[in-house]
């Protein structure tokens, strides 16, 4: 198999415009995201619609992929640059791992993970939870922005949710971290290249317009998402609070 990981950038942002430009020890975010995967993978790139962030990614000699600027998500940013490769086929012997470009302190072994997933030959599309612990706190697992999976048996995605599943009845809230395990969804996929292709032709389901989660869309579909773990927790940077609090990361490790 072929593993292609293309990183969707845009430099539009509501909460924080230009971010993949922002400077990170030294560094701009884009290029500290890009830095952590490229060796994990047998081709990668940024897939962007903005010049600046393309010319940025040329110039510290990383491979980038000018996209439309009516791709209405990462995914379909991801299928868009993949389709413009022509040295890969899109058929299942092809992974695409989606990256989130605003993750600078992303893990080689958290790729390796995802890439685990499909030694099944019937996985088709991954993804990376992180297990919530007591120590976190009831607040942790609360915060809508940090998406919670439930899974079965085999660790297939049943649901993701802004909202604390399962609800433990009977039971005071503050006792439930302790009750359960509890998984944050890491927000990053593989599909195989066919299934990517499939999946950006979905209309928009109403589970996925409900918690503004993608993925529903794919769950709603049938698809079964394969699920890897992860133990490492990671920073994304979707303010420039988050810049800051990722600059006294650096600093302190």
């Amino acid at each position: 198999m072929k593993y292609i990981g293309i990183i969707p950038a845009r430099y539009a942002s509501t909460r924080f415009p230009a971010k993949p430009l922002a400077i990170l020890g030294g560094k701009t975010v884009i290029e500290r995201v890009y830095t952590q995967v490229k060796d994990t993978v047998d081709y990668a790139a940024v897939a962007t619609d903005d010049q600046r962030i393309y010319d940025t990614v040329t110039a510290f000699g990383g491979n980038a992929i000018m996209t439309s600027t009516d791709c209405k998500s990462g995914t379909d940013r991801c299928w868009q640059a993949f389709s413009m490769l022509e040295n890969y086929d899109n058929t299942e012997s092809t992974i695409i791992i989606n990256i989130q470009g605003d993750e600078p302190f992303i893990q080689p072994q958290q790729i390796e993970s995802l890439k685990q997933c499909f030694a099944d030959p019937t996985v088709d599309i991954a993804t990376l939870v992180k297990p919530f612990t007591p120590a976190d706190g009831l607040e942790a697992i609360e915060n809508p922005n940090s998406p919670k999976v439930v899974v079965n048996r085999k660790m297939e995605a049943m649901y993701f949710s802004r909202s604390v599943i399962p609800y433990i009845r009977g039971k005071e809230r503050e006792q439930w971290p302790c009750l359960h395990t509890y998984y944050k969804h890491i927000g990053l996929y593989a599909y195989r290249a066919n299934i990517l292709r499939e999946i950006t032709q979905l209309p928009q389901s109403t589970l996925e317009l409900a918690e503004s989660l993608e993925q529903l869309r794919w769950l709603e579909n049938g698809y079964k998402i394969k699920v890897g773990t992860t133990d490492i927790e990671t920073i994304g940077i979707d303010t420039p609070a988050d810049l800051e609090r990722a600059e006294q990361y650096l600093k302190t490790h």
